[in-house]
């Protein structure tokens, strides 16, 4: 459960807002510290190297840690509501693989056909954000909406091969197909073999015989697309929908990536939002007030009647059940409050202030029970 998981930047080391480098250095620091080569036998050990891994894995995929320093662990946690497994699988186009086989590929023998046979596996692709703006009314009752974004595709004319049709691969000339390019350099402390990964073919031992037209061997283009999101009824600002898929293309026949898109809200002329649930503030009238009143409350959907009683109150509040938001999670709707403000006129002409003098005489204190609460308590603290 993410609950029982620590932060991810306590287990690196590092403090929040820490740069690109400075997490690739923590890492490094606590994979070599944990390593299984290095504490065999050692079960807290290895515990502690996947943590660091899985930490990793995160921070390192800057769209991933966005959503980590924004929810948490929920923001990367699959069954969390934010977005599905995109953030569960993988590392999002083999960075971490990569990180960790030039750091152990040569130290624990975890190089030559291992780590080729890691390259060549199939990798999910990058997943991808988009904000989307809707209105309050949108936000409410659901709605669909088509966004516009610019991506990378996989190639047709060669189905994200690579290669130009009826050409095939061939063994890469600078590796032999081996995927890695090795030096040897001397030290006074010893001979110190660098093994790297072949820049000529990716790490994959093998180089399109004739590259693609369209896409230059690389297997995908970038491409304008515009994808329909379905926005549920009941969403807020920063909730955000995953469209499986709908990333950029995985590279040796992997997945595609996902698709997260965060939610902005626009304001409303009239009402405001606790989580599900509207507060409206209502102006009413003195003699509304006083006499009591029949109003004609705007809800989202539609005008509702609401008798309020003589003398109600300035900033009464009035509950109006089930005409609220729709919650996410169980379907049941939010209440609605209308909070009651009382308008005092102004620009009253000679016979309006006149007859209002006239009934405030003829008022005695037992008319205004606040009023007459406060006089008693003024009177007893100056006795």
């Amino acid at each position: 459960m993410a609950d029982n998981k620590r932060d991810y930047y306590e287990v690196l080391g590092i403090k929040k807002g820490a740069t690109e480098s400075e997490i690739k250095s923590a890492f490094r620091k606590k994979a070599m510290e944990y390593h299984p080569d290095r504490n065999p036998g050692d079960k807290a050990a290895e515990d502690r190297f996947k943590e660091v891994n899985e930490a990793y894995g995160v921070l390192s995929d800057a769209q991933k840690k966005d959503k980590y320093d924004r929810f948490g662990h929920a923001g990367v946690d699959p069954s969390a509501g934010f977005g599905g497994g995109g953030f569960g699988g993988g590392f999002g186009g083999g960075g971490f693989e990569d990180i960790f086989g030039d750091l152990f590929g040569n130290m624990f023998g975890g190089g030559g056909a291992y780590s080729q046979a890691r390259r060549n596996s199939p990798h999910k692709g990058p997943d991808l954000q988009k904000s989307l703006r809707i209105t309050f009314e949108e936000a409410a009752f659901g709605v669909k909406k088509n966004i516009v974004l610019t991506k990378y595709v996989t190639c047709h004319p060669c189905g994200g091969s690579g290669a130009e049709e009826g050409s095939q691969k061939t063994t890469c000339p600078n590796c032999n197909g081996t995927g890695e390019v090795r030096s040897t350099q001397r030290t006074p402390f010893g001979q110190f073999t660098n093994v790297q990964s072949c820049q000529n073919c990716g790490g994959t031992g093998q180089v399109n015989e004739k590259s693609c037209h369209e896409c230059s061997g690389t297997g995908k283009i970038r491409k304008q697309v515009t994808i329909a999101v379905d926005v549920p009824a009941g969403v807020d600002n920063d909730s955000v929908i995953s469209i499986k898929g709908q990333g950029e293309p995985g590279t040796n026949g992997g997945p595609n990536g996902d698709l997260y898109v965060v939610i902005a809200v626009e304001p409303h002329k009239l009402f405001k939002r606790k989580g599900t649930d509207l507060w409206l503030e209502m102006p009413i009238t003195f003699d509304q007030a006083v006499l009591g009143a029949e109003l004609v409350v705007p809800t989202l959907k539609e005008k509702v009647s609401y008798k309020i009683p003589e003398g109600t109150q300035p900033d009464t509040v009035f509950r109006l059940k089930g005409k609220g938001i729709k919650n996410l999670r169980t379907g049941k709707n939010g209440d609605m409050y209308v909070k009651v403000v009382l308008e005092v006129p102004t620009k009253l002409n000679q016979k309006q202030k006149k007859i209002v003098k006239e009934m405030g005489e003829t008022l005695d204190a037992n008319a205004y029970s606040k009023g007459k609460s406060f006089t008693a308590t003024v009177k007893e603290l100056f006795r």
